[in-house]
């Protein structure tokens, strides 16, 4: 009687083709991988930006609805929001804007001012537009506020 001793295995080229495929499948699922993980970045830096340019427009907003009397000093750069109580002020910088502790990693490439409709360079001021640098997609803010006829009387 004979014995079958042969034992049912992979072959030595079939394993050697596993292996690449295997090593092809998982070079092409890191470079996905990669792919994916700079668009995530993309979109955290592309939403924190625009948080920020949120944030601002909201803060101004109040700050213009909240004050009677604001003032723009070209000299300074600086945007004044003042009341018979208290005052604010905004300081443009290169880079960023200021305004009490808070800072705006914002660069505004385009400020006008404007009172009664008509654009103006300093003083008073009851609207603002603000466009923002390529950074930002050229988005730009406009605020303004209704005057009351205090205004028009100081």
């Amino acid at each position: 009687m004979k014995l079958n001793k042969k034992i049912k295995a992979y072959t030595l080229s079939e394993m050697i083709i596993v292996l690449i495929l295997t090593s092809i499948v998982v070079g092409l699922a890191f470079s996905v991988l990669g792919l994916v993980q700079k668009h995530m970045t993309a979109i955290q830096s592309n939403y924190g930006r625009n948080l920020e340019l949120n944030r601002l427009e909201s803060i101004l907003w109040m700050d213009f609805n909240r004050y009677p009397n604001i003032t723009y000093n070209s000299i300074q750069n600086e945007l004044k929001f003042a009341s018979e109580i208290d005052s604010i002020r905004y300081k443009f910088t290169d880079k960023h804007i200021i305004r009490k502790q808070d800072t705006f990693d914002l660069f505004f490439q385009n400020k006008q001012f404007y009172f009664n409709g008509e654009l103006i360079q300093e003083q008073n001021i009851d609207a603002i537009k603000l466009e923002a640098s390529e950074k930002f997609q050229y988005q730009s803010l406009f605020i303004f506020k209704s005057n009351d006829a205090n205004t028009f009387m100081n």
